[in-house]
């Protein structure tokens, strides 16, 4: 496990403010320890320094992960947020979206989120906006971003697109071979 370079710490922090906002302070500082991120193999993990240290026991070879996966770098140099970081993400989030239980299947296949199966948005939502996907029993279901601000939302047709789908958590099912 390597430290993130600072070109990557840059990437890997705009994608979490783009969902948390300035609340990705607190997956750093927690009342629970320091936490940090770490790369193997292009995969960024989240890890408590508690766990960090007693990993520096094992040979790197034999590591396989470590910690949370929050996500990968692509080949292109992006960063892309895995399902796995959800459980991290959901209780920062500033910008949400509830659907409707007829429209949750659909996005855990893999579907955007029209606006037919919209239930709520948070106010001040803009487009383009990272948001956190949930159900309406407040379970969180995946993330995305807005196709549509708050106020575009209340006049748009029931077939527009209204979230572009990002992860969800049928991944766990759909892509297991591939989440690490």
């Amino acid at each position: 496990m390597k430290r993130l370079s600072e070109e990557k710490t840059k990437l890997v922090f705009e994608k979490l403010t783009k969902y948390i906002g300035t609340n990705v302070k607190n997956l750093i500082d927690r009342p629970d320890g320091i936490y940090c991120f770490r790369e193997k193999k292009d995969r960024v993990y989240y890890v408590s320094e508690k766990i960090l240290s007693l990993a520096n026991n094992v040979e790197s070879d034999h590591l396989l992960s470590l910690g949370t996966c929050f996500g990968k770098f692509t080949k292109s140099g992006k960063f892309r947020l895995h399902i796995t970081a959800l459980h991290y993400l959901a209780p920062y989030a500033q910008h949400k979206i509830w659907v409707k239980p007829s429209a949750e299947q659909q996005f855990l296949y893999g579907n955007h989120i029209m606006k037919s199966g919209l239930s709520r948005i948070t106010e001040g939502t803009n487009q383009y906006q990272g948001v956190v996907v949930f159900s309406m029993n407040d379970l969180p279901l995946g993330f995305g971003v807005a196709a549509k601000s708050t106020a575009d939302c209340k006049h748009a047709d029931p077939v527009a697109v209204i979230c572009f789908h990002q992860a969800d958590i049928g991944e766990y099912i759909r892509s297991e071979d591939t989440l690490l």
